[in-house]
């Protein structure tokens, strides 16, 4: 036990925990799978028990784990206080926060977030919420750039270093020309079916992408591009192809839930920031509003 424990261990833990799986939690946190699980396979050795059970039906807590988790919780949290209230002390408190969000996000998530927003702090104190909606490769680099304090995004992609809290999430729905049915479509159906998809910017493409890859599924594409889910919808229903699309994306009816093994499908979203800002705590406590809301 001569190694120390270090943060990473404990974040990946806590990852693991709010996604279900460790691959998911290597997305969410924006490392490798290796990577993440050696991290926690050091941490297990230095503590002297397993924290999680693997089966191939998922990952879930031993009872050591889960005796342990609200300390590993709290530690952190307590650890990422330091700086946080450091920044507060020194530089005050802003009462704007500058979120960006990308153009998948719903209406739904966003009238969310702004009213948790308004709910932030102490009661003496008032927040603005200032929105931009962008790409994702333009909303990451503003978040790097300190142009942007926080971003709700897919959960698509890495970005090392951050935080991200996996916020909401909502089932995936197939769009197709006289379905004829409105039974649930099995993922490897679609594999069968030509998609049409959208520029790679906003992160359905590539959650579509990496969703099928993940089942090793090969996908087969329409050669053209939609430039807006309005219109992604309507060429499907034209025939040109069919889509995924998450289900407040869609406005027909005359859709199907698509399911893997009779479970539906999910497109998860997530709220990434720097755990150095001196906002961090209240992100956390955004992240735990919005969380309570998409639950209630």
């Amino acid at each position: 036990m001569a190694e120390r424990m270090n943060t990473e261990s404990l974040r990946y833990v806590q990852a693991v925990v709010e996604t279900g799986s460790f691959s998911a939690a290597a997305r969410a946190y924006g490392v490798t799978q290796p990577a993440l699980s050696n991290g926690i396979a050091r941490l297990e050795e230095h503590l002297g028990e397993s924290l999680f059970e693997r089966s191939p039906r998922g990952v879930s807590l031993t009872p050591f784990g889960a005796f342990l988790l609200p300390y590993i919780e709290s530690g952190l949290q307590g650890f990422d206080a330091i700086a946080t209230q450091a920044k507060r002390w020194t530089s005050g408190t802003n009462s704007t926060i500058r979120m960006g969000v990308s153009p998948l996000i719903s209406p739904a998530l966003v009238a969310r977030a702004y009213s948790a927003v308004c709910g932030l702090g102490p009661a003496d104190t008032s927040r603005d919420l200032v929105l931009r909606e962008a790409n994702l490769a333009e909303l990451r680099k503003a978040l790097i750039a300190d142009e942007l304090d926080l971003i709700v995004i897919p959960s698509v992609g890495p970005l090392p270093r951050y935080e991200h809290r996996v916020i909401d999430s909502e089932p995936v729905v197939f769009v197709e020309s006289e379905p004829g049915t409105d039974a649930p479509i099995e993922l490897g159906e679609i594999a069968e079916r030509q998609l049409i998809l959208v520029p790679d910017t906003c992160g359905l493409t590539t959650f579509t992408r990496d969703l099928l890859a993940s089942h090793e599924l090969p996908m087969r594409t329409y050669p053209g591009e939609a430039l807006s889910y309005r219109v992604l919808e309507e060429w499907s229903t034209l025939g040109l192809g069919a889509a995924l699309l998450p289900i407040s994306r869609v406005t027909d009816a005359g859709h199907r839930r698509v399911v893997d093994d009779g479970t539906d499908v999910e497109i998860f979203y997530e709220a990434v920031w720097d755990p150095s800002s001196r906002m961090a705590t209240e992100f956390e406590e955004l992240v735990g509003l919005l969380r309570n809301v998409a639950s209630a």
